[in-house]
């Protein structure tokens, strides 16, 4: 799987998917596919191994490919719940499937890879998978929110993002590097590529 910059034909910072109103792919079924992304994270058990299993998982997300996945990150839990360090990473899918339907997959995927719910907010996780961004989609749905809130305020997704898609534009919050340069990043350490 291509990290950002081994993306053939690239320069620095431009290996970001097709946006919906930009060049598109073909779909897997002859549709159009949708630029998706997807933050992970895990501070239970392995959360190395957790998060590199659900890394390998998004591959097999039904009308969805798998195309860019970052480097794992070291990051300091976030919200007032004591707990392990988490590790992070962020996916670039192409996708198919409507928002609802690739949450409903991710959630699906959460459940088959260990998770239990309800968790703490905040709190410890075997795995996490949180839909980031889906096109230029901007939802406020009950267990839908696009983009993701806080997106623009934590590090351990940003760090991570901007390592694979430095230039997307998250709908109505601006470009991932100009989101990345308003926040403290100091908590969050690359561990593996």
């Amino acid at each position: 799987m291509p990290h950002r910059a081994d993306v053939p034909g690239r320069g620095a910072g431009a290996a970001v998917l097709p946006q919906p109103d930009g060049p598109r792919g073909r779909d897997l079924d002859a549709g159009w596919l949708n630029p998706a992304y997807v933050a992970l994270g895990s501070n239970l058990g392995d959360p190395r191994a957790q998060v590199e299993r659900a890394l390998d998982a998004l591959a097999s997300v039904r009308d969805s490919r798998l195309v860019l996945r970052s480097s794992l990150y070291r990051s300091r839990p976030f919200g007032p719940v004591e707990q392990p360090d988490f590790v992070n990473a962020t996916a670039g899918l192409l996708t198919s499937l409507s928002p609802a339907e690739l949450l409903a997959e991710l959630q699906s995927l959460e459940t088959r890879l260990g998770r239990e719910r309800p968790v703490v907010r905040w709190g410890p996780r075997r795995i996490d998978l949180d839909l980031l961004v889906h096109g230029s989609d901007q939802r406020d749905e009950p267990g839908l929110m696009l983009p993701h809130p806080g997106i623009a305020e934590r590090a351990f997704v940003l760090v991570p993002l901007a390592e694979i898609a430095p230039d997307l534009m998250v709908p109505a919050l601006g470009r991932v590097r100009g989101l990345l340069a308003h926040v403290d990043r100091s908590g969050v350490e690359r561990i593996a590529p």
